[in-house]
């Protein structure tokens, strides 16, 4: 029977528990930034954001219209 903590490993030798454990001490994911963002705007991002919403809206329409 094999212990859950025993150290796995996959065929190249990297050692499976050791890289989760690395994983979920090194913070934020790609995709919970991408979420944190989206949510709160992130913090001098506004220099971005030049989108008129008005605009896009006409255009996707427009767009759907001619297809």
């Amino acid at each position: 029977m094999s212990d859950y903590h025993e150290a796995q490993f996959t065929s190249s030798g990297t050692n499976i528990n050791e890289v989760k454990r690395k994983n979920a001490a090194s913070g934020l994911s790609y995709n919970e930034v991408k979420e944190l963002l989206a949510k709160n705007g992130g913090q001098g991002t506004a220099i971005y954001s030049d989108t008129n919403i008005q605009e896009v809206k006409m255009e996707n329409q427009s767009t759907e219209s001619n297809s």
